[in-house]
C-alpha cells in the first residue's frame, strides 16, 4: 500500500505486504493509518498477530488491538511491514471483498455535510473547526445566536453572508431546511428546547452536553428523536480520545476478563473550579440549571456506563458538599471584589488578578467573553473589566454559588458489578483516574498522562501477574481548557460526519440512546445525595 495521505483504509490491497512511503506525519495521522488497516480484520475470528517494523521498533500485538500506541515519537519518518503468519489466503480473501465493498460504500459518503451552528458559544465553534480542515467533508452555512458580534465572527470565519445568520433555533426552525444538520452548542437549559423544534424541522443534531438538566427533559427529548427519526450525536467527546478508545478495545478482547468493579475519578483543578462552578455559568443551579455532577462528570458518567457496555445501574448512592466556599469561611479583609477592595488579594489562591491578570489566556473564552465588542483587548481594560461588571472579578466566597466542589458516586450494576466515581474540586492539577478490575486482571492509568497499565493474572510467573506499559504519547490539552480533550474532539465531529455521509458509527458513537444512562445516573446521584438515601436507577423511556 502506498499511502497518499488520505484514508488508508480505502487503499489497502493486500494482506501480505503493506508498505507505507516514508513520510512525515503527526501522531493523530499514525494512529489513523494504523487503524484503517486493523478495522479490516475479523476480531472475533482470528488469533493471528499484527507485526509493524519500522527503523525506531518492531511491536506485536493481537489484531483485535486497536493499535493507537505503536509510534514513538510525535512526528516521525519510518517505513512500516504488516505480515500476517497464519490463515493468510483466508485473510486476504476477505479482506478484498471488504475493499470493494467499502470502495462502493464510500462513492455513496461522498456528499458534503452542511451544518448551521446554533449557540455560538466556545464548544460550537471548536467543534466547527472540523469544516476549516476538511472542507470536503462539512460545510458550516449559517449561525443562529441572540449576540450580533457572535453571528458576525462566524459568519466571517465559514464564509456565508447575513442571510444565514438568525437570532434564534425559533427563527431558523420557521424557515424551510437549509442544511442537513445543527451543531447545537446553547447552555444547558437551552438544550432541549432548542433542539425539539429543530429536530421536528427536519434536522439531525450534534448536541451539546448536558443534553438534558432532568429526567423528565431525558425522556421528552427522546421521545421526540424516536418520533422524527432524525439522528441525534451527543458530545460526551472523551470517548474519542485515543486513551480511554484503547482502553475500550482491550476490556472487548476479554483480555481482564468480566468487570468486577471500575473506579473512576476527576481532579477539578482550583483555577477550573473558579472559572467555572463558583465564579462562572455553572456556579448557581437554579440560574443554569444543573449541578455540577452534571455540568462537570457527566463525561465521567457516561465513561463508565460506555465501558460497562450497556449494563445498567440499578442502585446508586451519593456523598458531596460545598466544602470550600461556604460564605462562613470567608477570610478576614476579604471583600466583594479582589481588585477593589479585598485586604488579602496578595495571598489568597483565588485572586481574579493571579488567575485571569497573570494568565490571561487561561479560560479565555469564559472570562472575556464580556469583551467581545473590543477587537483587540488590552490588559487595562481587562483590569477595568475584573473591577466593575466581569463576574469573574468577585471574591469566589461571595458568588451566590450553590453547587458542591466535591461529590462521590457509587454505583451498583444490574450484573453485579460496581463502581464509584470521585469528583474533586479544588486541586492543584487537573487530572482524570481510572483503575478497572476484572476477573482476569486489571487496567489503570492517568488520562492526562495518556498512559496506562495492564496487568493480567499469571499463575506461572513468579510475581503472579503479567504487566502492560502503554504509552500513547499524545499531548495536548486533556482539561478542554483550550479545547482538544486528549484529541476526542474533533474525533467526536469526524464520526458524526460520517454517520450522516451513512457509514457505520464507530465503538464511540455517542448516540443519544446510549447517552441516556449517564445522565440517569447523574439525576440519582443528586437525588442520593439531596435526599441521603439510595435511589433506583429508572428504566429508559
Amino acid at each position: 500500500m502506498e499511502w497518499d495521505g488520505g484514508d488508508p483504509r480505502a487503499s489497502i490491497t493486500s494482506v501480505q505486504l503493506v508498505r507505507c512511503r516514508p513520510v512525515v506525519f503527526p501522531y493523530s495521522e499514525a494512529y489513523h493509518v494504523l487503524f484503517g488497516i486493523a478495522t479490516f480484520f475479523d476480531t472475533k475470528r482470528t488469533k493471528d498477530f499484527l507485526i509493524f517494523e519500522c527503523d525506531c521498533c518492531t511491536i506485536s500485538t493481537k489484531m483485535h488491538f486497536f493499535l493507537p500506541f505503536v509510534m514513538v515519537r510525535d512526528e516521525m519518518s519510518c517505513s512500516f511491514t504488516l505480515t500476517i503468519p497464519a490463515q493468510k489466503d483466508m485473510l486476504e480473501t476477505k479482506l478484498k471483498s471488504e475493499i470493494h465493498s467499502k470502495e462502493r460504500k464510500r462513492e455513496t459518503m461522498s456528499k458534503q455535510i452542511t451544518a448551521i451552528i446554533v449557540g455560538a458559544g466556545h464548544r460550537a465553534i471548536l467543534y466547527s473547526l472540523y469544516a476549516l480542515e476538511h472542507p470536503d467533508e462539512l460545510k458550516i452555512v449559517g449561525v443562529a445566536d441572540p449576540d450580533p458580534i457572535r453571528r458576525k465572527k462566524v459568519a466571517e470565519m465559514h464564509g456565508f453572508g447575513e442571510d444565514m445568520c438568525f437570532r434564534s433555533a425559533e427563527e431558523l426552525a420557521e424557515r424551510p431546511k437549509l442544511a442537513d444538520a445543527v451543531i447545537n452548542g446553547t447552555m444547558d437549559r437551552q438544550h432541549v428546547p432548542t433542539a425539539v423544534p429543530l429536530l421536528r424541522a427536519g434536522y439531525d443534531m450534534l448536541l451539546e452536553k448536558p443534553f438534558a438538566i432532568s429526567e423528565e427533559e431525558v425522556n421528552y427529548l427522546y421521545k421526540v428523536v424516536k418520533e422524527t427519526g432524525r439522528k441525534v450525536m451527543i458530545c460526551h467527546v472523551l470517548r474519542y480520545a485515543p486513551f480511554y478508545v484503547a482502553i475500550k478495545q482491550r476490556l472487548l478482547s476479554g483480555e481482564i476478563g468480566d468487570i468486577i468493579n471500575i473506579q473512576a475519578t476527576e481532579h477539578v483543578s482550583y483555577h477550573h473550579l473558579a472559572v467555572s462552578f463558583v465564579r462562572g455559568k455553572w456556579g448557581n443551579e437554579e440560574k443554569c440549571g444543573a449541578p455540577m455532577l452534571l455540568a462537570k462528570c457527566c463525561h465521567d458518567m457516561d465513561l463508565i456506563m460506555w465501558l460497562k457496555s450497556g449494563v445498567s445501574p440499578k442502585q446508586i448512592a451519593s456523598f458531596g458538599s460545598d466544602f470550600q466556599f461556604d460564605p462562613a469561611k470567608k477570610p478576614a479583609g476579604a471583600g466583594k471584589r479582589c481588585l477593589v477592595d479585598c485586604q488579602c488579594e496578595e495571598t489568597c489562591l483565588y485572586s481574579a488578578k493571579k488567575h485571569y491578570l497573570d494568565h490571561p489566556d487561561r479560560w479565555a473564552f469564559y472570562v472575556w467573553d464580556c469583551l467581545e465588542n473590543i477587537e483587540e483587548p488590552t490588559l487595562e481594560d481587562k483590569r477595568k473589566s475584573l473591577m466593575t461588571d466581569n463576574i469573574h472579578g468577585r471574591c469566589v466566597w461571595d458568588c451566590e454559588h450553590t453547587v458542591v466542589d466535591h461529590q462521590s458516586v457509587l454505583m451498583n450494576f444490574a450484573d453485579g458489578a460496581t463502581a464509584t466515581l470521585n469528583m474533586i474540586g479544588g486541586t492543584a492539577k487537573p487530572e482524570r483516574n481510572i483503575h478497572i478490575i476484572g476477573t482476569k486482571g486489571e487496567i489503570k492509568g492517568v488520562f492526562d498522562d495518556s498512559v496506562f497499565t495492564v496487568r493480567t493474572i499469571d499463575t506461572a510467573s513468579e510475581k503472579g501477574w503479567n504487566e502492560e506499559v502503554v504509552d500513547l504519547k499524545i499531548g495536548g490539552d486533556k482539561s478542554g481548557m483550550t479545547g482538544s480533550h486528549g484529541g476526542g474532539d474533533l474525533r467526536l465531529v469526524e464520526d458524526f460526519v460520517h454517520v450522516l455521509q451513512g457509514e457505520e458509527p464507530s465503538i464511540s458513537c455517542t448516540t443519544i440512546k446510549d447517552s441516556i444512562n449517564g445522565h440517569l445516573g447523574v439525576f440519582c446521584a443528586e437525588r442520593a445525595r439531596k435526599e441521603s438515601t439510595v435511589i433506583t436507577m429508572p428504566d429508559i423511556r
